[in-house]
């Protein structure tokens, strides 16, 4: 009598868990708002390659809640160079080959994964469809398909596939509006823990390069030139003038986004009076160049080549100055 009122306490004890793990989201949105959910409050350990153009790049990515409550992050490139990406908090910090190790204030890591998916995605929808398109399997899991889709044709998709018992992302591809897929991102595995991983744990407790002091203002500079076209939706995140890392020349320098796609555009004086288009693919990032008058103008981004050309046309001087 006693072992079967126990057996019944437990079963009342286990049954709304589980009733809570196997609850689904209904909708797109639903889903979308639990990945957020999901990609900001979960311990996780994964390992995923960005496929693009026959190659693979494999990383490692970890994200934990610290005792104190503040996200933890790492993120590493696992071929080449030693290439890591650190985020206490608002603190983020590169470690690169080519430069000294530094901080920035944000709450985002750069990297192959879209920073919209681990906010409001609500913001999209004013110019992407969500759409639920069925059930899948991805890494031994059941996984929820959903597609994030341009109202026009100046963008590209980007299809989904989420744990249906976490909706954590486990597949991400990039797709063209005819259907053909230009780039990948496939997880290889996928921890999920109580406690943040170890190394979490040590980065929580280590001290990070300085943050890097930028000027006020530095971000957002009048430039001699303006854009005249871009797709709906994208909007200035930042205008300046810097030196290129590689050539040390100088360049004037504006990033627009949509929330999900980001396109950047390099002016700078050419020697050439004129130059035909040219372009190259990698994955889905187009890098278009042209010489216009004797003004050099690059565009690079995840959009679709044709929508990288007219924003090249649509740049123009201001008032007839020179960058």
């Amino acid at each position: 009598m006693k072992l079967t009122t126990f057996l019944i306490s437990l079963v009342l004890m286990i049954s709304p868990v589980k009733a809570q793990e196997t609850q689904e989201p209904t909708s797109a949105e639903s889903w979308l708002k639990q990945l957020s959910h999901s990609l900001k409050t979960l311990n996780f350990g994964t390992s995923f390659v960005v496929v693009k153009n026959n190659h693979a790049e494999p990383y490692h990515w970890f994200h934990g809640i610290s005792e104190q409550g503040d996200e933890l992050e790492i993120l590493s490139l696992l071929n080449g160079p030693r290439r890591d990406v650190l985020r206490k908090g608002d603190v983020v910090s590169y470690i690169e080959p080519e430069l000294p190790p530094y901080s920035v204030k944000t709450s985002q890591i750069t990297g192959p994964i879209p920073n919209v998916l681990s906010n409001d995605l609500a913001a999209l929808q004013a110019h992407y469809n969500f759409v639920s398109v069925g059930k899948s399997r991805v890494l031994g899991r059941g996984a929820q398909v959903i597609r994030i889709v341009p109202k026009d044709n100046s963008k590209y998709a980007y299809w989904l596939w989420l744990d249906q018992h976490t909706s954590l992302l486990l597949k991400l591809a990039v797709i063209t509006r005819k259907g053909q897929q230009l780039e990948q991102v496939q997880f290889t595995h996928l921890d999920i823990t109580e406690q943040p991983a170890e190394s979490l744990i040590q980065l929580n407790s280590t001290e990070l390069p300085d943050v890097v002091d930028i000027p006020e203002g530095y971000q957002q500079q009048k430039l001699a030139w303006k854009v005249e076209w871009l797709p709906q939706g994208f909007e200035r995140i930042n205008a300046n003038r810097h030196r290129i890392v590689s050539t040390k020349e100088p360049v004037e320098f504006q990033l627009f986004s949509d929330g999900l796609a980001e396109v950047s555009i390099y002016v700078t004086p050419s020697k050439e009076q004129q130059r035909a288009t040219d372009y190259v693919m990698d994955g889905a990032t187009v890098a278009l160049s042209q010489v216009v008058k004797g003004l050099e103008v690059s565009v690079v981004g995840k959009v679709p080549t044709q929508t990288a050309k007219r924003i090249a046309d649509s740049v123009r001087l201001v008032s007839g100055a020179a960058p």
